[in-house]
């Protein structure tokens, strides 16, 4: 597996090194002593899944405050996300497609919201977390922020709850 540096501290995209034969493929998605390597914590508290029937969805973005901050490693089993993650002590963002197809993962550091958008239908997200969740430590940023100025993929609509969609703007 390769882990990549992003351009947001702490955040990087894993990828598989896929070992091939005519029975199909074998590969790491996640590897304690390689996460050491790079100074990451193995996500292991918490095994987490969402299912999105719907392309548009969207989720987040969502963080928890210190000292409940969570690490995550979010991976797309099925179908396809655009995922971002915005480091709040800079307002910088990332985005990128995770999916089934090019299964790569995105490690998410502490001090990081996290939210995706569906681009397909039938879209499951598996989630490795460090730290229990904690109701009165989670925070939300909105996803549509001008400060933060996300550059969101085109869908047709989006699919919000009530409690994302209520997050308060930064200014």
């Amino acid at each position: 597996m390769r882990i990549l540096e992003t351009t947001i501290d702490g955040a990087f995209v894993i990828e598989p090194e896929p070992a091939a034969d005519e029975r199909g493929f074998f590969a790491r998605i996640a590897d304690r002593d390689e996460f050491a390597k790079h100074g990451l914590v193995m996500p292991s508290t918490q095994w987490s899944v969402s299912y999105n029937a719907e392309r548009g969805t969207l989720r987040g973005l969502h963080y928890q405050v210190a000292p409940h901050e969570e690490v995550k490693l979010v991976r797309c089993t099925a179908g396809a996300i655009f995922d971002v993650i915005v480091d709040v002590r800079t307002r910088r963002w990332l985005g990128l497609e995770l999916s089934a197809e090019n299964r790569k993962s995105l490690y998410v550091p502490a001090g990081c919201a996290h939210g995706f958008i569906t681009l397909t239908d039938g879209a499951e997200v598996s989630y490795a977390i460090e730290g229990a969740y904690e109701p009165a430590s989670a925070r939300g940023l909105r996803w549509d922020d001008p400060a933060l100025a996300i550059k969101w993929p085109d869908v047709d609509r989006r699919i919000l709850s009530d409690r994302d969609r209520a997050f308060p703007l930064l200014e």
